[in-house]
């Protein structure tokens, strides 16, 4: 690799401590690079590219590594290309309603500085104080606001890359409108870093919401909580979040971090209204109606500090599951939300018929599950019946009208059950279209496809 450090001095490394920790991503697997740079600009991006294409050696780009299917995870002998130093927010345009940013600006830091020109960017996944925008784009993030507002596809109106050879393209268009060729952005979100290395994304961005009510339902039985979600869709109410919480996921969060989450509940749902405050009163007052009729008990946040620490609860779900299971498998299924109470139950008699600790949590108001298969993979007869145990969910999730992966992607961890949902002439041009952006499968390569 000195041809590479002449050609980016200060900015690439061998050393076995960076290959460590650049091995791995939040999936639990991993395998040493051959090398990690630390992209600054565009024109660093161009130089590995071309380095990587005339030598035949694969390229990983990565984010901040908090992606859950491995899609950061190095193929053996690859180069991992960092966006980490690529984090300026190039350009806040309040009369567009747009803003530029580089890959690696983190999330949250993008939503506090829109916050303070008075505006807003709904795409919040759970990581967003620590994942980055280049990394949501890669995997198509969603969050909890994705039930009003959508998933990141619907914000991102253009991107600047560079191809696996180091030639730069530019997708997309700065207005409102546009319809000229192939929508090549599109494509590109939701990649998985196999198809082009981002280097600039273009945004639209909203005028912050006008106020926010936060309101807790809690429910003896998981049955009528699904059911809940399914009556306020139905009544023509679309909070910005609606989220649910099962008995497994509050004492695990209770045990990680106290916050005083109330106990003795089967489920929980968090509930996120904003906009006008006329409409936004009438709405939870409307939803405190539906969930008490079906037996829930609602709590209202008083103030800002008190819908913090709900958020902060829900936001500390993950770390709180590995801390209790470090080997735990975490799956992100969708079902339509008519059969969000149905997959909860198939869920529960899953669990209880092969004795594995199912806990779930996720976006009830998208029908997006976050199922946790609580097992130690050391253990190798209990992770063998958890993993046949995923086949399972991921069947019945199809059957109800579903999605084996909502946000999370595919990458390693669930290439092998692509073929499930995709049929053979659709993965046959998905194939093509990776190789005529990669005619050398050089990035990230081993990912997706099985």
């Amino acid at each position: 690799m000195n041809n590479l450090s002449d050609l980016l001095p200060g900015k690439v490394s061998i050393a076995q401590e960076d290959l460590t920790c650049y091995g791995f991503d939040a999936s639990g697997r991993a395998e040493h690079p051959v090398a990690v740079v630390w992209a600054e600009d565009v024109p660093d991006v161009v130089k590995v590219m071309q380095f990587a294409h005339e030598n035949d050696i694969a390229v990983i780009p990565r984010g901040a590594g908090s992606g859950m299917t491995g899609g950061a995870v190095p193929s053996r002998g690859s180069i991992v290309l960092s966006t980490e130093r690529m984090n300026r927010i190039l350009e806040i345009n309040r009369e567009d309603l747009t803003v530029l940013v580089e890959p690696g600006v983190v999330n949250g830091k993008l939503q506090r500085e829109l916050e303070r020109h008075g505006l807003f960017y709904p795409p919040d996944p759970s990581s967003l104080n620590f994942c980055t925008i280049g990394g949501n784009v890669a995997e198509n993030a969603g969050g909890a606001r994705a039930l009003k507002y959508g998933v990141t596809r619907d914000y991102v109106m253009g991107l600047e890359a560079v191809l696996s050879d180091g030639r730069i393209i530019t997708t997309g268009v700065k207005t409102a409108k546009g319809v000229v060729g192939y929508d090549l952005t599109r494509l590109l979100v939701g990649s998985e870093g196999t198809l082009a290395m981002i280097t600039k994304i273009r945004l639209k961005v909203l005028p912050i919401p006008e106020a926010v009510i936060t309101l807790l339902a809690l429910f003896h039985e998981i049955e009528p909580a699904g059911q809940s979600v399914q009556r306020i869709i139905s009544e023509g109410i679309v909070p910005r979040t609606l989220e649910f919480l099962d008995a497994g996921t509050i004492h695990a969060v209770e045990n990680y971090k106290t916050i005083g989450l109330p106990g003795g509940t089967e489920a929980m749902l968090l509930i996120e209204l904003d906009g006008a405050p006329s409409v936004i009163t009438r709405d939870a007052e409307r939803i405190s109606a539906i969930c008490k009729k079906i037996g829930g008990e609602i709590i209202m946040a008083e103030n800002e500090i008190a819908r913090m620490k709900l958020w902060e609860a829900r936001r500390a779900i993950s770390p709180a599951l590995f801390h209790l299971s470090p080997t735990k498998i975490n799956e992100d299924i969708v079902v339509p939300r008519s059969k969000l109470a149905e997959m909860l139950g198939k869920l529960k008699t899953l669990s209880e018929s092969t004795g594995i600790r199912i806990v779930n949590f996720g976006h009830a108001g998208d029908g997006n599950i976050h199922v946790n298969l609580m097992v130690n993979r050391n253990n190798r007869k209990e992770y063998a019946k958890a993993q046949e145990l995923v086949g399972e969910i991921f069947r019945i999730t199809l059957e109800l009208g579903g999605t084996i992966s909502g946000e999370h992607g595919i990458g390693l961890t669930k290439q092998n059950y692509i073929s499930m949902e995709i049929h053979p002439a659709e993965l046959e041009l998905m194939k093509k279209i990776k190789q005529a952006f990669d005619p050398k499968n050089l990035l990230n390569p081993g990912k997706i496809f099985p």
